[in-house]
């Protein structure tokens, strides 16, 4: 049984162009070895607060969370309105260097992992071993086109009618299993109070998920020959209860890509998390999985 232990993050900043990126450190940055270096825990557009869990099974080494530029505390300053892929990683090179790591091992979930992905494919000598956990790569998907009309569909929702009628459509996308039909995007759209989401606008239009992410997935092409031939050593993970839904779909998808099988780690696309975010996973679970896998480096 893996130790829940409880670490008080010290709260850390770094200037990129356009944002002041926000990183908390759990334990002594000096005590992180070459066979366990500083763990890093990113998401897309979760914020650290989502990774409280995840951190706390990691007592022995030191971890390392943060805001994703436009998300949480890692305002933008240069008034963009949306992130690409690439800004994203290059914000985390900008947090590697600032904590004197030469390398670390790196947990990303969604689009975190897709971001963490894009990270090796052009700073590989900055991990050691990634480990993406179902990345919303939407270009590996045979239904890529229907998705891509899907997550479009879903952006003009948010800018049209608010956060409750967007995200109620983006839950049915996620919670689908197979392939999305062709007709999916022109379906009746669910009604959010089902999922206890807002039903009037509050006008407001800074959700990073809804008004960024959900248009930068399906447009990103990652750079397969650069991840091939990277140092790192990749896993690409998929969750057992979610690998049917299109993050699973598409983890087990980029896996292929890359000649190589995917992880099964327990639970679902949220798995490691015990109520951050009202998603309840196996975390201890989740965690004995990831430590076995960073293990065999």
């Amino acid at each position: 049984m893996t130790e829940l232990t409880t670490r008080e993050p010290v709260t850390a900043t770094v200037e990129a162009p356009g944002a002041t990126i926000h990183y908390d450190v759990r334990g002594d940055l000096s005590r992180a070895t070459a066979d366990a270096p500083v763990l890093m825990m990113v998401g897309s557009p979760m914020d650290a607060s989502g990774f409280a869990t995840l951190a706390g099974y990691f007592g022995d080494r030191p971890v390392v969370t943060y805001d994703p530029r436009g998300a949480g505390r890692s305002v933008r300053t240069d008034g963009a309105a949306e992130t690409r892929p690439e800004e994203h990683a290059e914000d985390l090179r900008l947090v590697i260097e600032a904590l004197g790591a030469d390398r670390v091992d790196l947990f990303g979930s969604s689009g975190g992992a897709l971001n963490a992905l894009v990270l090796v494919s052009r700073h590989p000598e900055r991990v050691r071993t990634l480990v993406a956990h179902e990345p919303p790569v939407v270009e590996v998907l045979p239904d890529r086109a229907v998705v891509a009309a899907v997550c479009e569909d879903i952006h003009d929702t948010y800018q049209r009618s608010g956060m409750g009628p967007a995200m109620a459509k983006f839950i049915a996308l996620v919670q689908h299993e197979g392939p999305l039909p062709d007709d999916f995007a022109q379906r009746p759209a669910p009604d959010p109070a089902l999922f206890g989401l807002p039903t009037e606008d509050d006008g407001s239009r800074d959700d990073p998920l809804l008004g960024q992410n959900i248009r930068n997935s399906p447009a990103h092409r990652l750079d397969y020959d650069a991840l091939a031939a990277a140092p790192t050593r990749i896993v690409v993970a998929a969750g057992r209860e979610s690998a049917a839904a299109m993050p699973g779909r598409a983890a087990i998808a980029v896996a292929a890509r890359l000649g190589a099988e995917p992880v099964m780690f327990p639970s679902h696309h949220g798995g490691f998390m015990s109520g951050e975010f009202g998603m309840e996973g196996e975390p201890e679970a989740f965690a004995a999985t990831l430590r076995r896998v960073l293990s065999q480096a």
